[in-house]
This record gives structure tokens, C-alpha cells and sequence, in this order.
């Protein structure tokens, strides 16, 4: 079958229910998107920005890779923080990871699973780098969460040094950058409490930040 029926009538449904609640909901959302948010996020099909953050179309403006990396040779994702950060002016980017990240268990794991292997890359250097830290924490689940946690950290540090972000503070334009974790088991977002809104503030409170986080473990 060609046409995916079902998705339809599900599209249907929910554009009739949004017109019941607010009958010019879909005209002013056509006017123009003022979102005051970026969100950052995995791919994974369970971490749904709009749903978990109760947060209709509109509100939010979404790239989501495997991962959640911010890489500095990423034109896709750059190019999508800088329309965010200059043309939509967002106030907030939010990285955010998930607990069960398919990502991080291929890197802990050294799958070799094709050309994804290649996007994993950098990811497999922060392992590395915390390799004999997270081999000290008492459980696999312990070095899982923890990693997904200092993945998050390490990518708000690699959006706070882009050019984008750089510029932006340079200007004096208001933009905070937030670490995330969401736990898929629970529904549950989690502040890793890593935020930066100004140039001074990177890069050497994420280091400090790293550490904590498997201090804490």
C-alpha cells in the first residue's frame, strides 16, 4: 500500500481537535514561527521534543541527529542553530540526551554498525577520555547514564564555542545554552544543571561540570 492510511485519518483527527480547541490556531501558526526555543536532541523515536515538553507546534524549533552532537563540521546542524540564534532569535537552545541512547551503548559497547560509525566518532573520544572514571562506577547502568550525561555536557560546550554563539553574546543578545537529560523509563526531563548565557562562562566551567558528574556517581 502506497498511502499510509492510518496517518492520514491520525492527521485529520488532530487538525479537527486543534480547531475545536482554538478555532484560529493553524491561521496565526501561518503567519510566522516566533519560537523561543531551540531544542537539540536524538533521534531516537521515543524522545519527541513537542510531546515531552508539553509544547504545541510552533513553540519549539527542532534539530535532532544521533546522539545529540553539536560538531563543528556539522553545516547541517550549524546552519540550523545559526537561522535559530539570528533570523528566529530563540532565547533558550537545549541540548538534550536520553537514558538508553542507542549512540552510547554502540560506543561503550564498540559495535560496529556501518556508516554511522563514522558520526560516533567523537563520541567514542569522550569515552576514551572518561574510560577509567566510568570503569569505576559500581554498575554497566551507571557508566550508560553517566556517559549520556557528560555527552550532553561536552555538546553545550561545543555550541558555546561555535562562531554563532560566540557572535551572538558578542552582541549582547539574550541566549542561554541548557544541558538536558530525559528518561525514557520515567517520562521525566532532568537538569544536569549546565548552563551558560554569556562568553565567560566557557569552557572551563564544563570541565569542572564533567568531573561532578562522576563525582556524583
Amino acid at each position: 500500500m502506497r498511502i499510509l492510511k492510518q496517518l492520514f485519518n491520525n492527521n485529520q483527527e488532530w487538525s479537527e481537535r486543534i480547531k475545536a480547541e482554538d478555532p484560529t490556531f493553524f491561521e496565526q501558526l501561518a503567519l510566522q514561527q516566533t519560537p523561543e526555543y531551540l531544542w537539540i536532541g536524538c533521534s531516537d523515536s521515543r524522545v519527541p521534543a513537542n510531546q515531552l515538553t508539553g509544547l504545541l507546534p510552533g513553540d519549539v524549533f527542532v534539530h535532532r541527529n544521533v546522539a545529540n552532537l553539536v560538531m563543528h563540521t556539522d553545516f547541517n546542524c550549524l546552519s540550523v542553530v545559526q537561522y535559530a540564534v539570528e533570523v528566529l532569535k530563540v532565547k533558550h537552545i537545549i541540548i538534550c540526551g536520553h537514558y538508553g541512547c542507542g549512540g552510547v551503548r554502540a560506543v561503550m559497547d564498540d559495535m560496529e554498525l556501518g556508516l554511522i560509525d563514522n558520526w560516533l566518532c567523537s563520541l567514542k573520544d569522550l569515552y576514551q577520555r572518561y574510560r577509567k572514571d566510568l570503569h569505576d562506577l559500581e554498575s554497566e547502568q551507571l557508566q550508560e547514564d553517566a556517559l549520556c550525561e557528560l555527552n550532553v555536557v561536552e555538546q553545550v560546550s561545543n555550541l558555546c564555542r561555535t562562531s554563532i554563539v560566540q557572535h551572538a553574546w558578542q552582541r549582547g543578545q539574550e541566549l542561554s545554552i541548557h544541558g538536558w537529560v530525559y528518561g525514557i523509563k520515567d517520562g521525566r526531563l532532568h537538569d544536569l544543571d549546565v548552563c551558560a548565557s554569556e562568553k565567560m562562562e566557557t569552557p572551563d566551567v564544563y570541565r569542572i561540570l564533567q568531573q561532578r558528574i562522576l563525582d556524583n556517581r
